[in-house]
């Protein structure tokens, strides 16, 4: 008896569905030149499919979704801004929607199955496929990359408001639980927990609402009272949980699972107690590298700005073309100030279109002798700054108009971040984890330049 029948994950949908079908509407038209340029660079498929078939290397089962189908996938995903659930329904909904992710007749992908599959496409794919479309964005003339604009901006992570209350009792309500679930699977564990989360609960409304300073102190006391407690339960869970001998393999994986995220949870607990007792007993500044501000994101970063208010997730840094592309992006830890940043944005320029641009325009946060010294001598002509820093116009462009010009022209990336970030949802990353954050942003910009080719060529037909 064959126990399984023998199927590959395959690249390529093998037949186009005969009821498929280009919509009249524009996202209809915009969707047919996706589908076009996807065609025409096969290259991206390579990439998408070799993380696929390196997460599941099964030669039995299901054949799940193609290549093919996992990239036009995400594509609509980021293009409309849909959370999986609603990019779920519309595949099963749009016949639009279902030609372009060439799906196949009874085929509906669940949104856990649309995650499943679109999850295991890492950073370093995603920036392939973006250079495979800026390979074709070149073989078209749409792009040369000689003339370009750089800037930066904050994508959020997605946190709350970040306080000392809040961390604590995120802290304490999440290591409980884990506590109750390391319970439930040991019928007798080798620890003992109470849960506090309804009295620790308490005392955050009386921080948050506190109108004496004594009260609010108070309260605060006894929040790291009991974080502390929680932290005792769960040093002595850790080992147990490490300890037990389960039946099945299952229950053993489960077990270690729970231990690592206690430990993991254990020190960001002790880190924000720590902070608090300095910042809150002992009115010391404690500085933005100690600082805890996520149980859930920890990669967050802490971004000030000169006259804005304080952001949490990460800086990225673009490059923009002429075409309104985005050329390339730099995704950053840490609050590294822009100036830092200049040299190594032309470099990755450099590499990806073979030689650096002609001219360059960047906001004032950019600008140095330094960096005006250095892309001189990378052949750039006009090195341009929003603000001139102490620069002299003549040393930055051959001329006041040209100069003029080109500040002008740096306005323009300003537009395209702001489309980013309302139309594709690169406000505030909604994907897990350090490695989730750069997927979204990258597969963000992708959608985003597949949107700005397809309009030139409407434009232009």
């Amino acid at each position: 008896m064959v126990s399984g029948v023998l199927r590959m994950r395959q690249k390529l949908t093998r037949q186009m569905s005969i009821f498929s079908v280009t919509m009249r509407h524009d996202i209809g038209k915009e969707l047919a030149v996706f589908s076009e340029i996807l065609d025409a660079t096969p290259k991206m498929l390579d990439l998408v499919y070799a993380d696929l078939t390196r997460v599941s290397r099964k030669d039995t089962g299901r054949e799940g979704m193609t290549a093919e189908q996992v990239l036009r996938c995400v594509a609509l995903k980021q293009y409309r801004n849909l959370s999986y659930e609603e990019l779920a329904f519309h595949l099963e909904d749009s016949k639009s929607f279902r030609a372009f992710a060439r799906l196949e007749m009874g085929q509906y992908p669940s949104s856990s199955s649309l995650q499943e599959n679109i999850k295991p496409l890492s950073e370093e794919t995603w920036e392939a496929v973006h250079e495979c479309l800026m390979q074709y964005a070149r073989d078209t003339r749409i792009e040369n990359g000689r003339k370009v604009r750089i800037d930066s901006t904050v994508v959020e992570s997605n946190i709350h408001d970040p306080s000392d209350s809040t961390l604590l009792w995120d802290g304490i309500r999440v290591i409980t639980r884990w506590l109750e679930e390391g319970h439930t699977l040991a019928p007798r564990p080798d620890y003992r927990y109470c849960d506090h989360c309804r009295v620790v609960k308490k005392r955050l409304m009386v921080v948050l609402n506190a109108k004496k300073e004594e009260d609010r102190i108070s309260a605060y006391r006894d929040m790291t009272h009991y974080a502390g407690k929680v932290v005792g339960y769960a040093k002595a869970a850790i080992p147990a949980l490490q300890a037990y001998q389960a039946a099945g393999l299952g229950d053993l994986l489960a077990a270690m699972n729970l231990a690592a995220q206690l430990k993991r949870a254990v020190g960001l607990l002790e880190k924000v107690i720590s902070q608090t007792e300095r910042r809150v007993f002992n009115n010391e500044k404690v500085p933005v590298s100690e600082k805890v501000v996520s149980f859930f994101e920890d990669h967050t970063d802490i971004i000030v700005k000169k006259r804005r208010e304080t952001q949490f997730g990460h800086k990225i840094f673009l490059t923009g073309g002429k075409s309104n592309l985005i050329l390339d992006c730099l995704i950053a830890r840490g609050n590294p100030a822009d100036s830092d940043q200049y040299i190594p944005m032309l470099e990755r320029h450099r590499k990806t279109f073979g030689k650096t641009p002609r001219q360059v325009s960047a906001d004032g946060g950019f600008a140095s002798k330094d960096n005006l010294t250095t892309a001189k001598g990378l052949k750039v002509k006009d090195v341009v700054f929003a603000k001139k820093r102490g620069l002299s116009v003549i040393d930055m462009a051959k001329s006041s108009w040209v100069y003029k010009k080109l500040r002008n022209f740096r306005a323009g990336i300003e537009a395209n971040i702001s489309t980013l970030k309302r139309t594709f949802g690169l406000d505030r990353c909604t994907w897990k984890g350090w490695e989730g954050f750069k997927q979204y942003v990258w597969s963000s910009i992708f959608a985003y330049n597949l949107q700005v080719i397809a309009r030139i060529k409407l434009e232009a037909a």
